[in-house]
């Protein structure tokens, strides 16, 4: 792929997109992070009270989900295992939309909706992913195959 393919209007859209939301997941982890898991953890239990879903296990989730949106969303950000961050990504906000219809709360729902389609687009389309660190793997991949595929001197 020449560089002007790579680095089309599509591929550089997929980029923005991919960085953005993987700016947007992280940072939602690190203000819960530093507003105090706890504080967050203890938040959502308050809220989901009136579910059938035990208070340690909402606690527990809420203790977690600040990391695992910093773990997500700076993969996601950097393009680092793309394929199952965006998977992760997308599991995450299956978990978060049950949460959300569990407590009824159908704005949450629909807003989770917008990023599950951003998810599922990404991954959908992968293959435009340009300017993360894996695809400086694969064109890194390419051209050791490239060169190996070469003679050496001694061989011409």
């Amino acid at each position: 792929m020449s560089k002007s393919e790579r680095y089309s209007d599509t591929n550089l859209a997929y980029f923005m997109l991919r960085a953005t939301l993987g700016l947007n997941i992280c940072i939602h982890g690190v203000s819960r992070i530093l507003q105090g898991p706890g504080v967050f953890a203890n938040s959502l239990v308050g809220s989901f009270h009136k579910t059938p879903l035990p208070d340690w296990s909402v606690h527990l989730f809420g203790l977690g989900l600040p990391w695992v949106e910093i773990l997500l969303g700076g993969l996601v950000l950097f393009g680092v295992s793309l394929r199952l961050a965006l998977f992760g990504g997308a599991f995450l906000i299956f978990l978060l939309t049950l949460g959300s219809s569990l407590l009824q709360d159908w704005n949450a729902a629909g807003l989770q909706l917008i990023y599950a389609m951003i998810y599922a687009g990404l991954l959908a389309f992968r293959a435009k992913d340009c300017l993360s660190v894996d695809s400086l793997r694969r064109i890194a991949d390419l051209s050791s195959a490239t060169e190996s595929s070469l003679p050496s001197a001694e061989e011409r």
